[in-house]
């Protein structure tokens, strides 16, 4: 990676707690990225597609960090979404989310999900998992373009 190379991540999250965690650690990371953060699966279709006027000019971007649980349209549902269109579906998608049942992380994977993480509820580990994803898919894997 260059070093002034930044990469777009879109986190959907509604809670805005676990958002700013993963925006201090994002800050705090290995790798430069901008984060942009939607509160639901509505908003992150908008997002993604550039359906709606604030999202007109939204980036496309490399990643795209997905909480299961959010209002208005679920993860799962965003999940399937992006995985069947075919503009969209290599953008890899890590599920960041409260679930550590075994029938989410199945449904997840089969639905095409890159990563399912589990949220550690310990802020130093919170922050050494999203460094880890960081530095994972923006140092070591190889993306589209």
């Amino acid at each position: 990676m260059a070093s002034n190379e930044s990469f777009d991540i879109l986190l959907v999250e509604d809670d805005l707690g676990d958002a700013h965690l993963v925006k201090v650690a994002l800050r705090s990371g290995p790798v430069g990225c901008t984060l942009h953060h939607v509160k639901d699966g509505v908003e992150a279709l908008a997002f993604l597609n550039r359906k709606a006027p604030e999202y007109q000019d939204a980036p496309r971007p490399q990643l795209i960090i997905l909480d299961l649980n959010t209002p208005r349209l679920n993860g799962k549902d965003v999940l399937r979404k992006v995985k069947a269109d075919q503009g969209l579906a290599a953008i890899p998608i890590v599920i960041l989310t409260t679930s550590e049942a075994e029938r989410d992380v199945v449904e997840c994977y089969s639905l095409g999900a890159n990563s399912f993480i589990a949220k550690p509820i310990d802020v130093d580990q919170f922050m050494r998992a999203i460094h880890a994803v960081q530095d994972y898919w923006f140092s070591i894997v190889k993306l589209p373009t």
